[in-house]
């Protein structure tokens, strides 16, 4: 296994400034998820408990008959209110793809999440007025982020705005997790990890990117080669199904990004983008036309000519205004269609297909949380999780 590196961010009371950055309460930051992992059914038995306004006398039943009463009716049914938001959070439902993927043996699951880094919380107090401090909490939030992860089961996770890397490191090691971690350049303390289940799976490679090399900013990315351990045992019915020796080693690429936060950067965006994409093919190349996953926070919207380039490897740059998403590096001046090295038949790996995700609330209810993080979610972002299905060397039961 290829050896783990990385820097330990610096201390909390640290200047360094988060200048750019700014969250928008209730808007949902749209993330970027290729990806795959190993699988047990996440159930959600969870029910929404809701005032009875049909029975009024009921509410009043033990109450006695003084000026105080309507206070203390007040403050129960915020209390319901709460609890009745906590469930519907909880409540979160997968949704299946199209096709019957029920005879596929090999499922994996990937998180991308934007843990909401220490430093960037404190230095912005002001983005979360509704929120109590104590949901801030560091050492609050990440026993809520490790008790959710482990609802859904994942073997791969891809983490942004990481800036305790050594007490994610911890804590996930003991939940059988090994990680890698590479913090932001210039004056920023967060980063990227990404994180795999030890028992499943082996780092054959890894590379790192800092933009910054390239004129795009103090944003990173990483890049890991993945291999799917061979004596993996199918010890439940959710682990991975042994790979023997006469099929093809599985291998993939996972790739994690934060791209920069600042919406009038297109530019930039575009080039990070294209940047992890053309060193995640050459990745690839390298060791077999291997699989690629891509996660990460893509800071665009699903509607974006960011996402339209993930999709399709291609952009008409002419199309849209060079301030929000010009981004044409290294792209001849008469050339009107701006190109990533991954060709049209490298749009989606076809060895891995998507089996399911994780969808997101309702925006009624997470207005009703009055802001991220929450008594349940140790962020200010919504996990991304996808279940795949390798495919390919006689996969099908």
């Amino acid at each position: 296994m290829a050896s783990r590196s990385h820097r330990k961010p610096p201390p909390e009371n640290s200047n360094a400034g988060y200048h750019s950055k700014r969250r928008i309460p209730y808007q949902l930051k749209p993330s970027a998820l290729w990806s795959h992992t190993k699988r047990r059914r996440f159930n959600s038995n969870s029910q929404t408990v809701t005032p009875d306004t049909n029975n009024p006398s009921r509410s009043n039943r033990f109450e006695p008959f003084r000026s105080s009463s309507k206070s203390r009716r007040k403050k129960r049914d915020e209390k319901s209110i709460r609890s009745s938001i906590i469930e519907d959070c909880s409540s979160r439902r997968w949704a299946f793809s199209s096709t019957d993927c029920s005879n596929y043996k090999d499922k994996v699951v990937v998180v991308s999440y934007n843990i909401l880094g220490v430093d960037n919380a404190s230095k912005h107090m002001d983005l979360y007025p509704n929120v109590p401090r104590s949901f801030l909490d560091w050492d609050r939030r990440k026993g809520l982020i490790l008790e959710e992860i482990d609802n859904y089961s994942a073997g791969i996770l891809c983490f942004q705005e990481v800036d305790h890397f050594n007490d994610l490191d911890y804590l996930f090691q003991n939940n059988g997790f090994k990680g890698v971690y590479k913090a932001r350049t210039g004056e920023a303390l967060d980063g990227c990890a990404v994180f795999w289940k030890d028992n499943l799976f082996t780092l054959l490679d890894q590379e790192d990117i800092e933009f910054q090399r390239f004129g795009l900013r103090n944003n990173v990315a990483q890049l890991c080669v993945l291999e799917v351990k061979d004596d993996e045992l199918e010890s439940d019915a959710c682990a991975l199904t042994k790979v023997t020796s006469s099929t093809k080693k599985r291998r993939f690429v996972i790739g994690n990004i934060h791209v920069l936060f600042n919406p009038n950067r297109g530019d930039i965006k575009l080039g990070q983008v294209r940047l992890l994409l053309d060193k995640a093919y050459k990745l690839s190349q390298k060791w077999g036309s291997i699989p690629v996953i891509i996660a990460g926070d893509l800071n665009s919207v699903p509607q974006s000519p960011i996402y339209e380039f993930l999709a399709s490897s291609k952009l008409d740059i002419q199309l849209h205004n060079r301030r929000n998403i010009s981004g044409q590096l290294d792209i001849q001046s008469n050339s009107r269609v701006f190109r990533s090295q991954i060709g049209d038949e490298a749009r989606h790996s076809e060895e891995l297909v998507p089996v399911k995700v994780l969808e997101t609330m309702p925006i009624d209810i997470l207005k009703r949380t009055r802001g991220l993080p929450t008594e349940k979610w140790g962020s200010d972002h919504l996990a991304l999780v996808c279940e795949f299905a390798f495919v390919n060397n006689g996969n099908v039961s």
